[in-house]
C-alpha cells in the first residue's frame, strides 16, 4: 500500500467494532482504511458467548471470519500496523503509522478498545479472562453454581455482588481490606447468605489460569473456582485525547447518540466508549458508527 493515500474514512482498530464499521462503510461504497495492531482487549479470553450465531467460538475465530467477509468489499483496505499520531488538517485528518506512512481521511473512527491495568496481585493477570472475569453475561453461564468471589468494595462491590447472586448461591465478597459497605448493604448481603471477607489478599492460586484458592496475607486459604472484578483502565490509543476528544469521568470516550465524539469528524465505538464490554455490543456499535459516518459524509457533499 502506498503512503499519502486519501480515504473517506480511516478506522483505527480492526477488531469487532472496527470491522463492523468497515463493513457498513464498504457496503456504502466508501473508501476505507482499517489500521490494526492486532491487540484486541479480549486476546486472552478462550471463548466468546452471548452473541447470536457465534456463541462459544473463540474471539480469534470470530475476528478472522469477520475480516474475511469485510475484505470482500473492494473499497476497504487493511494495514497491519500501529497508528502513532493524528493531526487535524484542512478538510480532514492525517494519521501517521509506526512504519512512517501517512494517510489522509475526511473522517476518523476510533475502535481502539481500552487497556486494563493489572493490580499488583500475583496470579490475577494470568487468570484474567479465563477464571477472573469482568462480565457475567459473557461468562456467567459457564461458571453457574460454582464457588465464586467478587473482588470489590463499597458501592461497586455491593452492586456487583447483587448482580452475580443470580448465577450462584456460593458467593463471597472479598473486600481485600476493611469493608467500606454501609451497614444496610452489609445487612442485605448477610440476609442472602453472602459472606464478606475483609482479609487482604496475597495471591490467587491457579492451575493453567483456572483458579483454585485465594491465599491471604495471613497465609490462610479460601477455595474458589471463579472471581469477578472490574479493573482500572486507560484508553488503548493515546491519539484520541491528543486530537482533543473529551473523556467521561470514568475514562471512556465521550460520544453522542450518533457516536460522534466532541471533535467534529471523529467517531468512536466499542469498548473505548462503554462499560457494556461484549462482542455483540461492539459489533452493534460499529455498525451504527459506520452508518452515521456515511450519513455525515453524504450530508456534507450533497
Amino acid at each position: 500500500m502506498s503512503a499519502n493515500k486519501y480515504f473517506d474514512v480511516i478506522i483505527v482498530g480492526g477488531s469487532y467494532s472496527g470491522l463492523a464499521a468497515a463493513m457498513a462503510l464498504g457496503r456504502a461504497l466508501r473508501k476505507v482504511l482499517v489500521i490494526d495492531s492486532e491487540k484486541p482487549c479480549n486476546i486472552q479470553t478462550p471463548h466468546s458467548h452471548n452473541f447470536l450465531t457465534q456463541d462459544g467460538r473463540t474471539p480469534k475465530e470470530i475476528a478472522t471470519l469477520a475480516k474475511q467477509q469485510v475484505a470482500l468489499y473492494n473499497t476497504v483496505e487493511f494495514l497491519n500496523g500501529l497508528a502513532t499520531k493524528g493531526n487535524k488538517i484542512e478538510n480532514g485528518f492525517e494519521i501517521h503509522t509506526s512504519s512512517g506512512n501517512i494517510f489522509f481521511a475526511t473522517k476518523l473512527i476510533f475502535a481502539t478498545g481500552i487497556l486494563d491495568i493489572m493490580p499488583n496481585m500475583k496470579g490475577l493477570s494470568e487468570c484474567w479472562g479465563t477464571s477472573v472475569l469482568h462480565c457475567p453475561y459473557c461468562h456467567g453461564y459457564e461458571i453457574r453454581n460454582e464457588t465464586t468471589g467478587i473482588l470489590g468494595n463499597g458501592e461497586y462491590g455491593f452492586e456487583f455482588t447483587k448482580l452475580i447472586s443470580n448465577w450462584t448461591k456460593e458467593l463471597t465478597l472479598f473486600t481485600n481490606g476493611i469493608s467500606t459497605l454501609s451497614p444496610e448493604q452489609t445487612r442485605q448481603l448477610e440476609q442472602h447468605q453472602i459472606k464478606i471477607v475483609e482479609k487482604e489478599i496475597k495471591e490467587l492460586e491457579h492451575i493453567n489460569k483456572h483458579l483454585q484458592n485465594i491465599i491471604f496475607k495471613d497465609d490462610s486459604k479460601k477455595m474458589i473456582k471463579a472471581m469477578y472484578t472490574r479493573l482500572p483502565f486507560i484508553q488503548h490509543c493515546p491519539i484520541i485525547e491528543k486530537l482533543g476528544c473529551e473523556l467521561t469521568e470514568e475514562g471512556y470516550i465521550k460520544i453522542d447518540p450518533f457516536h460522534k465524539t466532541t471533535i467534529q469528524g471523529i467517531f468512536a465505538c466499542g469498548d473505548n466508549v462503554t462499560r457494556l464490554r461484549t462482542v455483540a455490543n461492539a459489533v452493534a456499535m460499529g455498525t451504527t458508527t459506520g452508518m452515521m459516518a456515511n450519513k455525515e459524509l453524504t450530508e456534507e457533499s450533497f
